[in-house]
């Protein structure tokens, strides 16, 4: 049982992560893959709902998923949106990415092959990777327009027995660090860091949540 200290601490994290957008309508959604098919109904959801008239759904097997399935991430999540209704012409599928760069910049290679130029996006990721999904995005595809949303869930209903709150916030701690190391390796573009949510991370490491940090 996680104290009441370490739950709040993750959801300063938790907090950090999103980039509270307000949606419009957009020229695509892109659907980064992961281990969570949650993000595969919300790219659904948001195509039903009008907002895009094409889904890219972009991952192979990644750091997450390559030791629990055999399926690519992209083709598990096309099968989602066209169980939910959306029309397999207007789904993509680029199912080699292993990381958040490459489907950026793979999903960009794959639509210029198909003659795509989508010039707005709506990027679909876990709630707890909005903000390193748009600063990654942004050092990749500078020119583009570009919202971040997720799944809706707040943090005290987001974990699942397959994603347990552990791995919620290991990941988030992870994925703060290279919010700020990525920048100086031309991988994202740099993004604020308050020091309340820097001394959250802290001492999250310090109480053992460092299985997701980049060696």
């Amino acid at each position: 049982m996680l104290s009441t200290e370490i739950l709040s601490l993750a959801k300063t994290l938790w907090n950090y992560h999103h980039m509270h957008h307000t949606l419009k309508k957009s020229d695509c959604i892109l659907a980064l893959g992961s281990h969570d098919l949650r993000v595969a109904d919300r790219a659904a959801e948001l195509y039903l709902q009008g907002f895009a008239p094409l889904i890219v759904f972009s991952g192979g097997l990644g750091n997450l998923t390559s030791d629990i399935w055999t399926v690519p991430e992209a083709d598990q999540f096309a099968a989602i949106a066209i169980k939910r209704g959306v029309p397999e012409k207007n789904i993509l599928i680029e199912n080699k990415s292993t990381n958040t760069g490459e489907n950026i910049s793979f999903s960009q290679k794959f639509l210029r092959e198909k003659g795509l130029d989508p010039q707005t996006f709506i990027v679909v990721q876990k709630p707890y990777m909005e903000k390193r999904s748009y600063a990654t995005f942004k050092q990749h595809w500078p020119d583009k327009d570009l919202l971040v949303t997720s799944p809706q869930y707040s943090f005290e209903t987001y974990a699942t027995e397959d994603i347990p709150v552990e791995k919620v916030i290991n990941i988030m701690v992870g994925d703060l660090q290279r919010i700020k190391i990525y920048p100086a390796k031309g991988f994202q573009i740099p993004m604020d860091i308050p020091g309340n949510v820097w001394q959250a991370y802290e001492k999250l490491v310090e109480a053992g949540f460092d299985k997701h940090l980049a060696r």
